[in-house]
């Protein structure tokens, strides 16, 4: 299956696939789309607004690994089932960006007084359709990455 190939928020050519690690067997982020009792959980990041959890891998770690510390660090959520849905690479003004997507289930969430570069977590029961140019949202959330990420999702899972 060809990748779906689209400019992002930014300007930046994104290529999407949802096949088995088409861009790297070892990317260096994730991105994960988590859920927690019927609900979207989500993170809000001080500078670019609400997001889904992510971050990059760090040295030892595998990207699984990774996309699991990523959501407890940013929402308290512990995941307790994790399904790779795909893989985007981003060849933008800062480098080359290859991110795995995944699917959380979050079975319970630990509050904490202080998450690793977020404040913490955010639930929607939907996910807009539309962003209209929200500054409440980050831009990560107003491209095709989401829209075909959360249409794989309730296909695939919901």
């Amino acid at each position: 299956m060809e990748p779906i190939i689209f400019k992002d928020y930014y300007d930046n050519t994104v290529k999407l696939s949802f096949e088995d690690h088409p861009f790297s067997k070892d990317p260096k982020h994730v991105w994960v789309l988590c859920r927690f009792r019927g609900q979207w959980l989500l993170t809000e990041h001080p500078r670019r607004g609400i997001e889904f959890p992510g971050g990059k891998v760090e040295p030892g770690e595998t990207a699984d690994e990774a996309a699991v510390r990523e959501v407890f660090e940013e929402t308290g959520g512990h995941v307790s089932s994790l399904h790779y849905l795909g893989q985007y690479k981003v060849d933008g003004k800062g480098g080359l960006i290859i991110k795995n997507i995944y699917y959380a289930t979050v079975d319970k969430i630990l509050l904490k007084e202080r998450y690793y570069e977020t404040n913490g977590p955010v639930f929607f029961e939907t996910i807009p359709e539309t962003f209209d140019g929200s500054r409440k949202f980050s831009f990560m959330m107003k491209d095709q990455v989401l829209i075909q990420s959360l249409q794989h999702t309730k296909e695939k899972f919901l």
